[in-house]
């Protein structure tokens, strides 16, 4: 008997880590690190900088797992912190290891998470916590990710990046004021180094949600969650809600941002070209080479091809073996009529 194919493809697991630790040797790492995650075909970004390692990776359960063993493999890092999740497409086009000054980028010196975060709040306190009046719960991802959900009363820092935060709390926030804090980023990492940075500042009592964001919207059952919208991830799944299952959101190929489905309304939005958000900003000869490199994208998928951005050499290996096969069949054919 033949057995049926299966309609849908095997899911895709999509693993988000981190480690603080001490890695001077770091840009050792990286070949070793990049080879693996090719070989066993898994894409994704990965950070490494002499604080540790940062990064979302995706790709088959058994790949996923041999990267993140060969990590862990070392002592340093076998601690990492990883939350999955899971698509029916990988989220990523390519497979990339940056070597970087941090693993998240704050600009302030000196910061050890390692010693000195604030304390962990697990999904099923948070509630408890953010509900008490004397607590200050600040969101400190940025204005694009705040915009598309956030707890309940949480303050916005209206931050651009991560570096803009430490200058919010100094000229928003006050120790002999603000003496409890709760604070919640996407997967924790910011939240590790933005307390540990509040407790150098002379803030005492700083506490931030374990796991983030994605921890939570895991954890707490929808009809108890504090949550409001969606969580704005950073891969091209764009947002994720409850359960972590894709959220509504688009992104805008030009400008990177979410756009919702009444932006992809709005006359200023051409797919692949500009958004309301950039618009404004998009020249002549940007706005051309965008057009084509939608229209390249539109017609690989009618062809069944990957999209433009993927590691296109298997495909490429493909098409020079079919127009080998071709002219071999050609010289075959012209052989056979010759005879």
């Amino acid at each position: 008997m033949v057995k049926a194919e299966t309609s849908h493809p095997p899911r895709v697991v999509i693993s988000t880590f981190y480690r603080f630790a001490d890695l001077a040797d770091f840009r050792s790492l990286k070949e070793p690190l990049l080879g693996r995650m090719l070989r066993h075909e898994v894409r994704g970004t990965v950070l490494l900088a002499a604080e540790g390692i940062n990064g979302t990776i995706a790709g088959p359960r058994l790949g996923v797992d041999a990267v993140l063993g060969w990590i862990r493999s070392d002592s340093r890092l076998a601690e990492l912190r990883v939350r999955e999740s899971f698509s029916e497409e990988n989220p990523f086009y390519r497979t990339r290891v940056k070597l970087k000054k941090e693993i998240v980028t704050m600009g302030e010196p000196g910061i050890d998470p390692r010693f000195m975060a604030g304390a962990y709040v697990a999904p099923e306190r948070w509630n408890e916590l953010i509900d008490d009046p004397e607590v200050l719960v600040l969101d400190t991802r940025n204005r694009y990710e705040v915009q598309i959900g956030s707890f309940e009363n949480a303050v916005n820092p209206e931050t651009d990046s991560f570096r803009e935060f430490p200058d919010y709390v100094r000229e928003n926030l006050d120790p002999e004021k603000h003496r409890k804090i709760a604070m919640f980023c996407t997967g924790g990492i910011r939240c590790e180094k933005s307390t540990a940075w509040l407790k150098q500042q002379g803030f005492d009592e700083v506490y931030h949600l374990q796991g983030g964001i994605l921890n939570y919207l895991e954890s707490v059952p929808p009809e108890d969650s504090r949550w409001r919208g969606e969580c704005f991830v950073f891969d091209n799944r764009v947002a994720v809600n409850h359960g972590l299952e894709p959220g509504s959101y688009d992104q805008c190929h030009a400008c990177r941002m979410p756009i919702s489905g009444e932006d992809k309304q709005n006359p200023l939005y051409e797919k692949g070209v500009s958004c309301p958000h950039c618009h404004e900003r998009r020249t002549g000869e940007r706005a051309r080479r965008l057009a084509e490199r939608q229209r390249q994208i539109d017609l690989a998928r009618e062809r069944g091809e990957p999209h433009i951005g993927q590691d296109m050499t298997p495909l490429m290996r493909e098409r020079r073996r079919a127009k080998l096969r071709h002219k071999r069949e050609q010289r075959e054919s012209e052989q056979t009529g010759d005879g």
